[in-house]
C-alpha cells in the first residue's frame, strides 16, 4: 500500500516497541526487558523507562491480551492509513503531524483524568520526579522522540506499510551501535552474528522493494536513528527511574505535544485545522485518539502477565500480521526476495532480543519434538 501512512510510537504508544542490551549482569534483565517494551510500542506508544516495571501482577493468561494487543496496535495502523491515505476510499487527510498533535493532546488529557479517577497510573507515585529532571532529562527525551515521530511519518507518505515494517527490523541494531558509541553496551560474538542477519535480511528487503522511494528510505532511516538515540538517551539519563508505559506517557505526552504542536503550522500550515472536522470528523477522530490510548493500556496488561519470551515472539507475530494484512487489505506488492530478506531479519531479531538460556531450552525442546 503506497502513501499509507502509520503513525508512531512507539509504537512503536505503542507499543510497539528490540533495543539495548547492557553488558553488565545486573543490568542484564533491564535491557532485554526494555527491548520486550520498545517492540510492544513501536507502533504508536510514548517511550517507557529502561527500568519499568509491570503495573499488573502475573495473573491472567497471556492469550487473550496478546491477541487484544494486535489488535489494537493493527487497528491504530490501519486507522491512520485509511485517515492520511490519498486512494479511493480513503479520508485524503495528508497531514500526519496535526493528528500526531492530536494524539499527545488526547493522551496528555487522558493520563491525568486516568491518575484522578483510576489506579492505572499509581507507579507515578515511585517516581521522584524534580524539575531540575524534568527539563534537562525528560524534555531532550521528548524532543528526539518528536523527531523520531516526524520523519517517520514522512517516510510513510512515500513507502508502503509493509516495507516500513521491514526497515524498522534495524532498529534493534542501531539501538545496540548506538549503545556501544556511549560505552553502554559491549560487542561480543553472538551480538555480531546477530547483527550481521538483521542488516543482511533488511538489505535484501529493501534490494527486493518494487516501489522504492529514495527520499522515504532516508526519512525512515533518520527516524530510526532519532529512535535509537532516544532509546539510549532513556537509558542514559534517566537511570534509577522506575515507570510502566502509562506513567511514561504521563510525562512524555506533554513534552511531545508542545513540540509536534509547534511544528504544525511551520510545515501543515492552517489546512488541517479548516480540514479536519470535513474529511476526518469528530467521531472518527475521537475513535482514532482513543484505539491509540487503549494501545498504551494493553501494553501494561501486557508485561503483567507474559514472560520475556512470550513478549519476544508477540511482537514478531505482530509484525508478520501487519506485513500480511497490509497485502491482503490494501494490495501491496512484496516480492519472494522481500519475504525471505525479512524472514532473515525477523529470525536475526529473535535470537537477539531473546536470552541465550531462553534459546537454549527452546532449541532443545524443537530438537526433542523433531527427534520424536
Amino acid at each position: 500500500m503506497d502513501h499509507k501512512v502509520q503513525l508512531e510510537n512507539r509504537d512503536e504508544l505503542a507499543l510497539q516497541e528490540a533495543d539495548a542490551l547492557l553488558a553488565e549482569e545486573e543490568g542484564r534483565d533491564d535491557a532485554r526487558f526494555r527491548a520486550d517494551l520498545h517492540a510492544l510500542e513501536e507502533d504508536e506508544a510514548l517511550p517507557s523507562q529502561a527500568k519499568a516495571t509491570a503495573a499488573v501482577p502475573k495473573k491472567m493468561h497471556p492469550a487473550p491480551i496478546i491477541a487484544i494487543w494486535i489488535a489494537l496496535s493493527s487497528s491504530v495502523i490501519l486507522m491512520n492509513a485509511w485517515i492520511l491515505g490519498s486512494k479511493e476510499g480513503d479520508l485524503n487527510f495528508r497531514f500526519p503531524i496535526f493528528l500526531t498533535t492530536t494524539h499527545l493532546v488526547y493522551a496528555t488529557i487522558a493520563t491525568r483524568l486516568m491518575r484522578r479517577f483510576t489506579h492505572l497510573i499509581d507507579g507515578l507515585d515511585d517516581v521522584q520526579m524534580s524539575w531540575d529532571r524534568w527539563y534537562k532529562n525528560i524534555v531532550p527525551i521528548g524532543a528526539l522522540f518528536s523527531a523520531s515521530l516526524i520523519f517517520s511519518n514522512l517516510a510513510y507518505l512515500s513507502l508502503s506499510v509493509s516495507f516500513i515494517q521491514m526497515l524498522k527490523a534495524f532498529t534493534s541494531v542501531a539501538v545496540l551501535g548506538m549503545s556501544v558509541m556511549m560505552g553502554l553496551d559491549t560487542w561480543d560474538k553472538r551480538k555480531a552474528v546477530t547483527v550481521i542477519g538483521i542488516s543482511a535480511g533488511v538489505a535484501l528487503a529493501s534490494y527486493g522493494e518494487l516501489r522504492f522511494v529514495f527520499s522515504g528510505f532516508v526519512f525512515q532511516c533518520l527516524g530510526i536513528l532519532f529512535e535509537a538515540t532516544r532509546l539510549v538517551a532513556i537509558q542514559k539519563l534517566l537511570q534509577g527511574l522506575r515507570m510502566d508505559p502509562l506513567v511514561s506517557l504521563y510525562y512524555y505526552a506533554p513534552v511531545c505535544a508542545v513540540f509536534n504542536g509547534l511544528l504544525v503550522l511551520p510545515f501543515e500550515g492552517w489546512a488541517p485545522f479548516e480540514q479536519v472536522l470535513d474529511k476526518v470528523g469528530p467521531v472518527t477522530l475521537f475513535v482514532n485518539c482513543n484505539v491509540a490510548l487503549l494501545l498504551n493500556v494493553s501494553v501494561v496488561f501486557l508485561i503483567g502477565c507474559a514472560s520475556s519470551l512470550v513478549l519476544t515472539l508477540s511482537g514478531v507475530l505482530k509484525d508478520i500480521l501487519l506485513v500480511t494484512g497490509s497485502v491482503v487489505l490494501f494490495g501491496t506488492p512484496v516480492t519472494m526476495i522481500q519475504l525471505v530478506g525479512y524472514g532473515i531479519a525477523l529470525g536475526g531479531l529473535f535470537v537477539f532480543k531473546t536470552k541465550q538460556e531462553d534459546l537454549a531450552v527452546y532449541w532443545a525442546q524443537i530438537k526433542s519434538v523433531v527427534g520424536r
